[in-house]
């Protein structure tokens, strides 16, 4: 249910105590025993809050350790790359994280400015220092990003990018979260630490211009002349997040006429209007947590909002607003694909199976190959890294793709570069993407979507991630016969931890919440909204016919 005050902007009760928060982070420990207490790495590492014991000191400290121990397992020996966003708790975490790090003898690498870094930055600078080089016997670097990414202010996030430089896969995470809560339960007596001023000074501990190394080398994954040359005036909004000082120097290095929107970071995050559920969330997708950069959509040729750890990207165009992240990503593929003759020929396009079968036709227009994978941006991780896959993108409006020659950019998701990409394609086209995005729907349909959340047991939930397609005992969705119902991917066979189920007109696609007693329920339909509420309806039906 939306909030009366979504879109408006924040009030003195809606601000965090950032004092409170930061003593909780400290004073509160959490209890093992409890479930909910405990380390959790989900699709983008473990979040929770300090005041709810959830993202705690010890968190940071046994997981830090754990991952310590990961690494020298697995003989990962060069540097970790480590960065932090503007959250309040991303500077207490990174602090602990360097005093268990020194104090294990890791080489650290934090930033030379003393800023804030974007996670495509650490991934950037993972993937160039592991490609540096010759010899088997070299050693790997990796990294960790603390951030919650677009979670409210009261919130903390810790994520481990192995040296494939992308988000870690399950089978990593799950070693290190198991690790952590083992030294949790028994007390954190295994965590070797140090104090912050001789970690800090510590002979492994060095740092690295993340922001120069990154800005530097935009040329070789974007064309950027073009954007001098046609003008195109650029409104970025950071949101307060740790793109802020990248976009200044973005604007400088290459001569963009380009204004840094909003320059300022408050770990209150004051700024925001407040999203759907009258909550702050630096979400860049939402309009209504983008309210203010969409009340100057006329000032500038392209518009572009980044979350905090500038992992996402929203798209702002004169005669649109904001854009749907599907559309958007529908616009980069047909552009990227037509426009980059360096890309490898036989170069596939990833997409999450909860994004929009528009995607599908538009892969098709262009006589290219499908990968369809479940939700998690790990999954484009060995495409990307191999150049199989030359773009890869989530509906939640997050996406990155291969370098102008056909190599490997990031292999974690970069909200900057597709930010830049929209006044790329309006420079070289001289149409914008959300008229660019009109002509696709005009050749290939115009599809309305939708996400909700239904009420489910955790019993429900279980089931629902269990379940099979011989479960499914319906023949037709919404007057169509139903062709396909999945519980894996249909690019890498992975399962999907719940439902898909797809006609020719339309599709569903359910997964059970991680945070709570509901499942997420994903529909598209290319034949307007009555038949998208139809879609929801029976798969309300189906689902609850299925888990009971």
């Amino acid at each position: 249910m939306q909030d009366p005050r979504a879109g408006q902007p924040a009030a003195a009760e809606d601000l965090v105590d950032v004092a409170k928060l930061v003593t909780a982070y400290y004073a509160v420990h959490p209890d093992p025993g409890e479930a909910a207490q405990r380390v959790s790495f989900g699709t983008s590492g473990h979040r929770g809050s300090a005041f709810d014991a959830t993202f705690n000191e010890d968190h940071i400290l046994a997981t830090t350790q754990a991952i310590c121990e990961y690494r020298a397992a697995g003989g990962i020996d060069g540097p970790l790359y480590l960065g932090a966003d503007t959250h309040a708790l991303s500077e207490p975490a990174q602090v602990s994280a360097l005093e268990v790090l020194a104090a294990n003898g890791v080489r650290v690498m934090v930033d030379a400015r003393g800023g804030y870094t974007p996670t495509p930055a650490v991934s950037r600078a993972i993937l160039a220092y592991n490609a540096s080089g010759p010899g088997p016997s070299k050693s790997r670097a990796d990294g960790i990003v603390v951030t919650p990414s677009h979670n409210p202010p009261t919130d903390g996030g810790f994520k481990y990018n192995p040296p494939d430089g992308g988000p870690a896969g399950t089978e990593v995470t799950r070693q290190i979260q198991d690790r952590a809560n083992d030294l949790l339960a028994d007390g954190l007596k295994a965590v070797r630490r140090i104090p912050y001023a001789r970690a800090a000074a510590a002979d492994t501990t060095a740092t690295f211009d993340f922001l120069g190394s990154y800005v530097s080398a935009l040329g070789q994954v974007l064309d950027l002349p073009p954007i001098r040359a046609a003008g195109v005036r650029i409104g970025a909004d950071p949101l307060g997040g740790a793109s802020v000082a990248y976009w200044g120097e973005i604007g400088e290095r290459y001569g963009l006429d380009l204004t840094v929107v909003n320059p300022g970071v408050d770990e209150t995050f004051r700024f925001m209007t407040l999203d759907w559920d009258g909550k702050i969330r630096m979400d860049c997708s939402s309009p209504y947590a983008m309210a203010s950069l969409i009340g100057r959509q006329h000032e500038f040729t392209i518009a572009t909002g980044n979350d905090t750890d500038a992992d996402r990207h929203g798209i702002v165009t004169p005669d649109a607003g904001l854009l749907n992240p599907n559309h958007y990503l529908a616009v980069a593929v047909d552009y990227l694909y037509r426009y980059r003759d360096g890309w490898p020929g036989g170069a596939a396009v990833g997409k999450t199976l909860v994004s929009s079968s528009m995607i599908d036709r538009v892969t098709e227009g262009l006589g290219r190959a499908l990968l369809e994978v479940p939700v998690g941006f790990k999954w484009f991780v060995p495409g990307l890294l191999d150049g199989s896959v030359a773009f890869g993108g989530e509906e939640s409006a997050g996406a990155s793709f291969l370098q102008r020659d056909g190599s490997v950019w990031t292999t974690d998701k970069d909200g900057i570069i597709l930010a830049l990409l929209a006044s790329e394609i309006t420079a070289v086209t001289g149409q914008s993407p959300s008229r660019l995005y009109r002509d696709l729907a005009a050749r290939y349909g115009a599809p309305v979507y939708a996400r909700i959340d239904t009420a489910a047991t955790r019993e429900q939930k279980a089931a629902l991630a269990r379940l099979s397609p011989e479960q499914i005992s319906a023949s037709e969705l919404a007057g169509e016969k139903i062709t396909a119902a999945l519980t894996t991917a249909p690019g890498n066979g992975a399962p999907i931890g719940g439902l898909k189920v797809v006609a020719a007109s339309g599709w569903f696609a359910a997964r059970p919440s991680g945070t709570e007693d509901v499942y997420k329920l994903y529909a598209e339909s290319f034949r307007g909204p009555e038949h998208l509420a139809a879609i929801q309806d029976q798969a309300r039906e189906i689902i609850a016919a299925a888990i009971g």
